[in-house]
C-alpha cells in the first residue's frame, strides 16, 4: 500500500496579494475602498508593502485572502491535528453515514519486519469493521473499530494568517515530529510560495516552539467514576448575565441592584436574551469541564464547536486497553467477542511495536478510534446554547448526545435561572431536521424544560 496523503489548494481569492495589500494601504491612504483597491496591480509593490505590514505586526491583512485546500487520504491523526485549528471551516467525510471498509490506511516510516506487524492489526481492523457493517451494526458503531491511520478526506477553507499559523505549527511546533503532519504542512507552504510569493514572504519560522507542558508527578491508578464534571464556573452567573443585558439596555447600577434584587426579573432577563437574535449576554457565563472516557471518535463532535477552549491530551498519551463498547454491540455475544478481540489485538500489537522501536510519533496511527480519553472544554453559556440545541437533539450521535445531556442536567442544577431555557432546537423554536425529524418534539420539550 502506498501513502498518498496530500494538501492540496485547489482555489484561493480571486485578487490573491491585491486584498492584503489595498488592505494595507486603506488606513493611511486616500480614496475608497474600491478605488484603493484598483490601483493595487503591482505585484513587486504589494509584495514589499504585505511584508512591511506584516513585519509591523499588523497581520490581520492576511486574514483578506483566502485558501481553499483539500486534504487527500490524510489519516485520522493528521484530521484531529487540522481541525483543532478554529479560524478555518471544515467539512469531513462523515464516519456515521459513509462505509470506509475500502478507504485504505496511512503506513509510517517502518522496517520491513515492523510493517508486517503493522499491516497485520491494520487489516483485520478493516476485516471486523467490514463484518459488523454487513451484520447490520450501525456504522457509527462500527466506526469504533477503524484505526487511527485511517484514510480521511477534508474540504478546508482558512485565510491566509490562519494558513501560515497551521503550516508554522505543522513544521515547526507540535506536529513536527510526525512525518505526515511535517509533510503536509511543507506542502501547502510550498504552494503558496508559487500562489502568493509575498504573503509566503512574511512567513518567518521561529527559533523554538515550546509543545504542550509534560508533568512527572507520580500517578494513582484510580479511575475517573464520573462521566462529566464541572470543574468551575462563574460566580453568580444568572446575575451577570442578567445585570450585562440591563447595561446594554442603558441601565445604571443602582436600577439593575433594584431590578435583580427580584429573582424573577432576572430569570425575565435571562429568557429575553436568550429568545433575542444577538445573545452576547450570555458570553458573560462561562464554565468548564472535565469529560472522560470520550472516544477518539467523538472528540472530534467537541472539536467542531469551535468557540470554546477544548484541551485534549496527546494522542501518544493514549491508553490502547480502555476503550467503548457500544449497546449494539455488547447485545450481540459473537460480534462482541470478534470487537473486543481487535481491541486487545491492538494493544498486543502498540507493544510488540514498541519493543521492535517504533518512535512514539509512529504508534499514534496504532490505536483505533474506540479508544478513549479525557477532555477539558471551557465554553461560554451563548456557545452552549447552540452545543446543547445540537448535540442533544436525538439526531445527535449518541455518544456525544449522553455527554451534552448530562453537562445540561449538571447546569439545570447548578445555575438553572440561565439553563431552565436549555435544550433541542424543538425545545427553543421549530425541529430543524425535516423529513429526518424524529417527531418527539413534545416529549423532548416535557423532559427539558
Amino acid at each position: 500500500m502506498k501513502n498518498n496523503s496530500k494538501a492540496i489548494i485547489v482555489s484561493m481569492s480571486a485578487h490573491g496579494e491585491r486584498l492584503p495589500a489595498a488592505a494595507g494601504r486603506i488606513s493611511t491612504g486616500k480614496g475608497t475602498a474600491t478605488e484603493i483597491l484598483s490601483k493595487s496591480f503591482d505585484v513587486v509593490k504589494n509584495a514589499n508593502l504585505i511584508k512591511k505590514v506584516n513585519a509591523s505586526g499588523h497581520n490581520s491583512t492576511l486574514e483578506h485572502t483566502y485558501y481553499n485546500v483539500a486534504f487527500e487520504d490524510v489519516s485520522v491523526f493528521a484530521e484531529q491535528f487540522i481541525i483543532e485549528f478554529r479560524l478555518a471551516s471544515f467539512t469531513v467525510k462523515s464516519r456515521r453515514y459513509v462505509d470506509f471498509s475500502d478507504s485504505g490506511y496511512y503506513i509510517p516510516e517502518l522496517t520491513e519486519e515492523q510493517r508486517a506487524v503493522y499491516t497485520e492489526i491494520m487489516d483485520k481492523c478493516y476485516s471486523v469493521y467490514s463484518e459488523l457493517c454487513d451484520a447490520d451494526i450501525p456504522k457509527e458503531d462500527a466506526r469504533f473499530l477503524l484505526p487511527y491511520s485511517l484514510h480521511s478526506n477534508i474540504i478546508c477553507s482558512l485565510n491566509a494568517r490562519e494558513a501560515l499559523r497551521m503550516i508554522r505549527a505543522m513544521v515547526y511546533g507540535r506536529g513536527k515530529n510526525f512525518a505526515e503532519i511535517k509533510m503536509l504542512g511543507e506542502q501547502l507552504l510550498s504552494q503558496i510560495k508559487m500562489l502568493t510569493p509575498g504573503i509566503a514572504d512574511t512567513f518567518v519560522a521561529p527559533d523554538e516552539i515550546y509543545d504542550m507542558p509534560h508533568f512527572d508527578f507520580a500517578r494513582s491508578n484510580v479511575q475517573n467514576s464520573e462521566k462529566v464534571v464541572l470543574l468551575t464556573k462563574t460566580d453568580n452567573a444568572p446575575s451577570v448575565v442578567a445585570r450585562t443585558a440591563l447595561i446594554c439596555d442603558g441601565y445604571s447600577d443602582l436600577d439593575a441592584d433594584t431590578i435583580l434584587a427580584d429573582k424573577k426579573n432576572i430569570e425575565d432577563c435571562i429568557n429575553a436574551v436568550i429568545k433575542s437574535d444577538r445573545p452576547r449576554a450570555l458570553e458573560n457565563a462561562v464554565y468548564t469541564f472535565r469529560i472522560n472516557g470520550v472516544s477518539l471518535s467523538t472528540i472530534t463532535h467537541f472539536t467542531r464547536h469551535r468557540m470554546q477552549s477544548l484541551l485534549v491530551p496527546s494522542l501518544v498519551t493514549t491508553d490502547r486497553k480502555k476503550y467503548i463498547i457500544p449497546d449494539t454491540v455488547k447485545n450481540n455475544l459473537e460480534i462482541l467477542e470478534k470487537y473486543k478481540s481487535v481491541f486487545a489485538d491492538m494493544a498486543v500489537a502498540y507493544d510488540k511495536l514498541k519493543a521492535m522501536g517504533v518512535s512514539d510519533e509512529n504508534l499514534v496511527y496504532v490505536q483505533m478510534s474506540g479508544n478513549v480519553l479525557d477532555i477539558v472544554s471551557t465554553m461560554n453559556a451563548r456557545q452552549l446554547l447552540l452545543f446543547f440545541r445540537l448535540r442533544t437533539c436525538n439526531r445527535a450521535q449518541w455518544e456525544v448526545r449522553e455527554y451534552a445531556q448530562e453537562m445540561l442536567r449538571i447546569l439545570k442544577k447548578t445555575d438553572p435561572e440561565i439553563f431552565k431555557f436549555y435544550g433541542p432546537s424543538c425545545c427553543l423554536s421549530a425541529c430543524p431536521e425535516g423529513r429526518m425529524s424524529c417527531g418527539q418534539a413534545a416529549q423532548m420539550r416535557q423532559k427539558w424544560l
